[in-house]
């Protein structure tokens, strides 16, 4: 079962969510990541877990769903994605951006 959770690790968490209310809460060790919509929170902390080396305090996800946007005369919808919001302990941090 380890080996298993090894290979899955890596492709849960897609990437960090950017945005001017995420970088804010940075502050208060808030991190938002997209993950995979079928992860649990127990997988998602040990991927964060393993990937950072850091130590996860809380987690709460969400389903964020789909969307329709127009450009134009065009339709087209957003994908369903799955958004983890991660709570560190205050002596642990992750480093998004380069200085």
């Amino acid at each position: 079962m380890a080996n298993k959770n090894t290979q899955i690790v890596p492709d849960i968490i897609k990437y960090p969510i950017i945005t001017d209310k995420t970088t804010k809460s940075i502050e208060n060790n808030k991190y938002y990541f997209k993950v995979t919509k079928n992860s649990n929170k127990y997988e998602i902390k040990t991927a964060i877990e393993q990937i950072f080396n850091v130590k996860v305090k809380k987690i709460n996800t969400l389903n964020i769903p789909n969307k329709t946007k127009k450009i134009g005369k065009f339709k087209g919808q957003i994908t369903q994605y799955k958004k983890a919001i991660i709570q560190l302990y205050t002596e642990y941090s992750i480093k998004l951006f380069e200085d």
